[in-house]
């Protein structure tokens, strides 16, 4: 085995291979998230990544003008997240620290520093410019007269003045984890949910000297409380609760939920709408889960109950249901105006038939089905949040060749903001517009991606087969508006600008293309059955005019790291080499439970779990591997690798590796970034380009 931590990192950036930009300069975008809009006024604040330096930026009327807010000057890995004004616009309180990305969200020490992290809330004045530590927790909430921030500590809240006059201190005892915490639209009550393990509450906090109240506790687990308007209801959604009867493990099942309300004043309360038993009416795996909102006399959630992740209202007695937003195409990121009458959200639909691969900005009516575009083109915007004063629709908006950037919306057109912030070395001339594809699986499911061309053609060049992770994704005809998947983007472009064909495919599993291409039978580890869109993403490539079928590559990182290992285990003579980048390798897994018998069929899933995994191909596995992975992964396990690494060893197989100590899943420093991608890339040129 070859160790690179150190060695390729020189070396994959010579000229050898003629690129035009490094990878450096291709990642040094300042790459934007956590946009938030002001309560009042048009003022817009967003974080931005820029090249490790992590910082909070605001714009406001007339010119929006980027200014930076804060002076994190270090690529220490201590990203800022929860982004939230104060009503009166005078405030923003945020979180410093923590990978809220990954399943453990607590310190991260990327840097190795000596002295420990913490995982932080501030405010900043932004009168001033001041920041003031509140304590160390996270998930801040600002109370209505925007005097008190609430935020969660091991799983009790805690309460402390905006402006850090005086300590923070725990608000009320709860047993449990305490967590989805609102205020009341008077800001005299906080409704919040308590977890207990197999089942949890919904409650309210008055004062110190009055009991939490319990609303309709059941055996049930009770989620995401939404207040009414009047503050006189809760709305909240109930899910069964854990019980220890065992079910099968390879039978798919619907998941149940309904949605139910309560009166805060009388205690008693209501189903409103239960969801189809149908394996499409099961609870929404998508971002924000059913996404509940009590908006202006209606109540609004999203269902995949049509085969599509919709928005729908009913009236607040549960009556008069109706699909805000028919269509085949996927509802995310949704967002309620402060006067709670109009929704705006991301959507992969529009005009060309190629927005399946793009997202554009929607505005919907709570009241009444249908949607108006605010955007459209060949770009990608996502992530809108509407101005405190009604007036402006803000977006992250990016192109095939533009990275992710903040940007007003105005009658259709699309004015970017903090452009400047821009390095004026990105090679933004240099990149390529990967077109739309899509090609046949071996049980002739369609599958999607984007087919990224170098701009000089060269014959029988190698290519190469990248796959995205979650695997709840989609990578799109453009920069990704996740951190992550813009990373990979940059990554691809890199790899084309090498002389390279990149496919990059969009398997089953992922979003974007409906309840039966995100929920397929026989998948992951009952079967894998989505292996069999990368393979067919190989051999479509391989059949590619100028693409030589003996030099295509795959590299991936998460789940698809396991679907990397899984070709190179399976199908080396396909694949002649590839990067697994902190993969899942071996899908056992033991789910008894004391006092549970076993599932009836769980021999039966064992054995196919087995044969889903890739340690199982290790006799087949020939092509080159390079194996990469931080060892603090909140998201898989180091000792994946680890265990793949000693399998190859005791095969005297002889492979690469990269061990990245204290980093996350998420590269969080951006040094780390710049050299897993860097190690790829070479490793990859070294294997398949031809001296």
């Amino acid at each position: 085995m070859k160790h690179l931590f150190f060695v390729l990192l020189c070396c994959c950036s010579t000229n050898i291979f003629a690129q035009s930009f490094s990878v450096q300069s291709v990642l040094s975008y300042p790459f934007p998230s956590q946009l938030v809009a002001s309560p009042n006024g048009s003022n817009v604040a967003w974080t931005a990544n820029e090249q490790g330096k992590r910082n909070i930026y605001i714009a406001g009327a007339p010119d929006y003008k980027a200014i930076k807010m804060t002076s994190y000057n270090e690529d220490d890995g201590q990203e800022l997240t929860s982004l939230s004004f104060s009503t009166d616009g005078n405030w923003i309180v945020y979180v410093r620290g923590g990978d809220h990305g990954g399943k453990d969200g607590g310190p991260v020490n990327a840097a190795s520093a000596p002295l420990a992290p913490k995982m932080q809330v501030f405010s900043l004045n932004l009168k001033n410019r001041n920041t003031i530590p509140l304590g160390e927790g996270d998930y801040p909430l600002i109370s209505p007269d925007g005097k008190l921030v609430i935020f969660s500590n091991g799983g009790q809240v805690k309460s402390v003045p905006i402006d850090g006059s005086t300590a923070a201190k725990p608000l009320f005892y709860a047993k449990g984890n305490n967590s989805g915490y609102r205020w009341s639209p008077d800001g005299k009550k906080i409704a919040f949910v308590c977890n207990r393990t197999d089942h949890s509450y919904v409650g309210i906090y008055t004062d110190q000297k009055t009991p939490v109240q319990w609303l309709l506790p059941s055996f049930s687990r009770d989620i995401t409380p939404f207040w009414s308007p009047d503050g006189n209801e809760i709305a909240f959604i109930r899910l069964p609760g854990i019980g220890l009867e065992t079910d099968s493990i390879l039978t798919r099942k619907h998941q149940p939920w309904a949605i139910w309300k309560v009166n805060v004043n009388n205690g008693k309360g209501m189903q409103l709408n239960k969801a189809p038993e149908t394996i499409r009416g099961s609870f929404p795996a998508m971002e924000g889960g059913a996404n509940l909102m009590w908006a202006h006399q209606k109540i609004v959630f999203t269902s995949y109950e049509d085969g599509w992740p919709h928005l729908y209202a009913m009236n607040p007695d549960g009556s008069g249901k109706t699909l805000l937003t028919p269509g085949n195409f996927t509802v995310e990121n949704i967002k309620l105006s402060n006067d709670l009458k109009t929704l705006v959200f991301a959507a992969n639909t529009g005009l060309d038939k190629d927005d399946l691969d793009r997202r554009h900005i929607y505005q919907a009516s709570v009241d009444q089905p249908g949607m108006k575009p605010l955007t459209t083109g060949k770009g990608i915007e996502a992530y809108p949040v509407i101005s405190g004063d009604g007036k402006n629709v803000f977006c992250l908006s990016a192109t095939a060749s533009q990275p992710l950037l903040p940007a007003r919306i105005d009658q259709g057109k699309i004015h970017l903001i903090g452009a400047e912030l821009l390095p004026t070395d990105f090679p933004t001339s240099a990149l390529v517009n990967p077109v739309h594809v899509s090609f046949k699986s071996a049980d002739g499911k369609t599958v999607y991606g984007q087919l990224f061309f170098p701009k000089k053609t060269v014959k029988n060049h190698p290519a190469i087969v990248y796959v995205h992770g979650g695997p709840q994704r989609q990578m799109m005809l453009g920069w990704n508006p996740m951190d992550y998947y813009s990373i990979d983007y940059a990554l691809n472009q890199y790899l084309v600008n090498l002389g390279f064909t990149v496919l990059s495919v969009n398997y089953r599993l992922g979003l974007g293309y409906g309840y039966d291409f995100h929920k397929p039978l026989r998948a992951g580890a009952q079967g894998a059955s989505e292996y069999q869109d990368i393979k067919a993403a190989g051999e479509w490539l391989a059949q590619q005019a100028n693409v030589d079928p003996a030099r295509i590559g795959i590299y991936g990182g998460s789940y698809g790291g396991y679907l990397t290992a899984l070709a190179l285990g399976k199908d080396s003579r396909l694949f002649a080499a590839g990067v697994d980048i902190h993969g899942v390798n071996s899908r056992f897994s033991s789910v008894a439970m004391e006092g549970k018998l076993p599932a009836p069929d769980a021999d039966l899933a064992a054995k196919i779990a087995g044969e889903s995994s890739p340690v199982a191909y290790l006799k087949t596995w020939t092509s080159p591997t390079l194996i990469i992975h931080a060892d603090d992964d909140r998201n898989v396990a180091f000792s994946q690798s680890v265990d793949l690494a000693k399998r190859f060893e005791a095969r005297k197989f002889n492979f690469e590796f990269l061990v990245i100590p204290d980093d996350t899943h998420h590269w969080m420093k951006f040094s780390n970034a710049v050299k897993v991608s860097k190690i790829t890339a070479d490793f990859l040129t070294r294997k398949l380009m031809k001296n």
